[in-house]
């Protein structure tokens, strides 16, 4: 009887089990339904159309080559002007999106003469392109570089996860039947192909090849992981394959594309690695800023030199002892990602922060000029100066005026006056402060009154710590030309 009873029991939990396992296999199978019904993109594709839509676009002649000048002198002007607005506008118009696309789809199903056309329009689109904006930049007056401009100099892993899903977009966007326009006109302006271009222009117009090579590294990225998404999609897609009637001729043309299929992998993947490391190096710098140099009244503003992975760091308010930036130095050699890397440290000056005004933007000029000029120390002097005319607590005339006259009872009264003086072949401002005194004893010795002025230069120099100290010796309120003392 009781072995009865196990045997319903069982039975019964495995019925429940069964009941269970199926009901759960089919909550399954409904969200994977609906996932397939949600994402699926095979059924709504228009192979074909796609196709002849792309062959079309990579065509570059007449009003293709006229709107491309066109939209490149837009872009440029936009540029120029460091004007957002105009800068879209230029990309929505562009056509260089055709060719681009096209290299992608012709490896894809295996197409010669698609891919060889798409590769021949795109060197002459970008020619074309790169003449034309060196010569708007080179008869343009306006030849400062601008915040539009120097945006496109230098790429960054964003760029390239930009580029990808941009290019994911924009062939997913084209095979879809009755192709999505907004979504093209979105992945235009997202990818920006334009700019770079532009500011290659630029850069070979005012020789600065820094920003030319940037700008082109920046185009070559979203060129080609345009094409390699445009690949990808084609062959998850399985866009039919080109058909030849030689079978050698097949073969030989699939190992062509085959072949450019992985000299355009194979950059992409090293220049993907490059941008990562970078991007790692520089968020482990920026990292180190923000955890390890701390010190009670001092504000750190740093910098970071991709190009020979140097970080800066200038250190503004309380000075910091040479002990606790020593240790500073070691602990940066010791962080993951930064031991190969070097780092500067700069002392700014000792004002108070909170104390001026507009010193955020003091502190990030005297980071590039610091970094160029590091090796000069009268150039640092100079940034000193400037810094320091921010504290004017330091140079209150009137306790300057009191302590002359008590230290220097020959003077019987002196004025104060900033020269400001400009090189015009170095194209540097400098400031003398310049100091008229008039001595109590007119008939007092030439060689007296020199000592006095040299002993008087001498302690400004000192108390102000600046060596832009002028004295002048001034009779009945008119400046006497000679005997001054710098």
């Amino acid at each position: 009887m009781e072995s009865q009873e196990s045997q319903s029991q069982q039975s019964s939990a495995d019925n429940n089990l069964d009941t269970n396992q199926q009901r759960i296999t089919g909550i399954w199978e409904n969200i994977m339904s609906f996932l397939d019904d949600l994402l699926d993109i095979r059924k709504d594709s228009d192979r074909d159309e796609t196709i002849e839509a792309v062959r079309k676009d990579i065509s570059f002649q007449g009003h293709n080559a006229w709107i491309l000048i066109f939209s490149i002198f837009v872009a440029s002007i936009g540029l120029n002007a460091d004007s957002t607005a105009v800068v879209i506008g230029a990309m929505l118009i562009s056509p260089l999106m055709g060719p681009i696309v096209g290299m992608g789809l012709g490896t894809a199903i295996n197409d010669a003469t698609m891919l060889r056309r798409s590769l021949i329009n795109l060197g002459v689109m970008v020619g074309l392109s790169l003449l034309t904006a060196t010569l708007y930049f080179f008869i343009s007056p306006m030849k400062e570089i601008t915040d539009e401009l120097a945006a496109r100099t230098y790429p960054t892993i964003l760029d390239v996860l930009i580029a990808i899903f941009g290019g994911l977009a924009l062939i997913v966007a084209k095979a879809k039947k009755g192709t999505i326009s907004n979504a093209i006109a979105g992945v235009a302006i997202a990818t920006a192909l334009m700019p770079p271009l532009c500011t290659a222009g630029y850069g070979i117009a005012t020789g600065q090849w820094t920003y030319f090579g940037g700008a082109m590294y920046l185009f070559c990225i979203n060129a080609v992981f345009i094409a390699l998404a445009t690949f990808l999609v084609c062959k998850l897609l399985k866009f039919p394959m080109v058909k030849y009637a030689n079978q050698a001729k097949r073969k030989r043309v699939s190992r062509l594309a085959s072949l450019i299929g992985f000299l355009v992998l194979l950059p992409s993947v090293w220049l993907f690695y490059q941008l990562y490391q970078d991007q790692v190096k520089q968020s482990a710098a920026s990292s180190f800023v923000k955890e390890i140099v701390q010190y009670e009244g001092m504000r750190p503003n740093d910098e970071w030199d991709k190009a020979t992975q140097t970080l800066d760091i200038v250190m503004l308010g309380v000075p910091v002892p040479e002990v606790i930036v020593e240790e500073w130095r070691k602990k940066f050699k010791q962080t993951k990602y930064l031991k190969s890397s070097s780092v500067r440290f700069y002392q700014g000056s000792s004002m108070t922060m909170a104390s001026n005004e507009g010193v955020e933007i003091v502190q990030e000029e005297l980071i590039e000029k610091l970094r160029l000029i590091q090796d000069k120390d009268i150039h640092i002097k100079a940034l000193e100066d400037q810094l320091m005319g921010l504290h004017e607590k330091s140079k209150d005339f009137n306790i300057l005026s009191e302590e002359v006259r008590l230290n220097y009872p020959q003077i019987a009264s002196m004025s104060y006056a900033a020269s400001v003086q400009k090189d015009f072949i170095t194209q540097k401002t400098d400031t003398t402060a310049v100091y008229n005194i008039i001595f109590n004893d007119s008939t007092l010795p030439a060689k007296n009154r020199l000592e006095v002025k040299t002993r008087m230069a001498n302690w400004l120099r000192y108390r102000l710590q600046s060596d832009k100290i002028k004295i002048n010796e001034v009779k009945a309120k008119i400046t006497v030309a000679s005997d001054s003392v710098k």
